[in-house]
């Protein structure tokens, strides 16, 4: 792939910046991984986020529900950061998360509740002084 296409790479910088766009189009140039990231580009940002029914926030709710329900926090920081970009608010989220316990079980949410107060923290949207279960010594 040379370039992200247009659709994909508005839909990433808009959701996750300039900079995780150029990444992950540099992903999909060569070595091992690219084809992966090329259907990520193609599939998940160029077809399935763009397509009409849904609008990004409702997606992004959705995204986030599925990621903390199958225990994937990396990818599930990269969906909080969007999920903020998509107009959700960080008691939206939280809500979200607390929402998700009774379905997926309070370790997984409680893991979750960490990965978003990271994101959260890092754009300055909570007080630092919030403390994870971790930082409790709690986990």
């Amino acid at each position: 792939m040379k370039e992200l296409p247009k659709p994909a790479r508005e839909l990433l910088e808009s959701m996750l910046g300039a900079p995780f766009a150029k990444g992950l189009e540099a992903a999909t140039q060569s070595g091992f991984g690219a084809p992966l990231a090329e259907i990520a580009v193609n599939y998940a940002f160029n077809e399935v986020w763009v397509r009409p029914g849904l609008d990004r926030r409702s997606r992004s709710i959705m995204t986030l529900g599925i990621l903390l329900a199958l225990h994937l926090p990396n990818e599930f920081k990269n969906h909080v950061r969007a999920g903020l970009a998509n107009g959700l608010t960080p008691k939206e989220i939280e809500e979200l998360i607390v929402h998700a316990s009774v379905y997926v079980g309070l370790p997984i949410a409680g893991e979750a509740m960490q990965a978003a107060t990271a994101v959260l923290r890092e754009k300055g949207l909570i007080d630092t002084a919030t403390k994870t279960a971790e930082e409790r010594g709690i986990l």
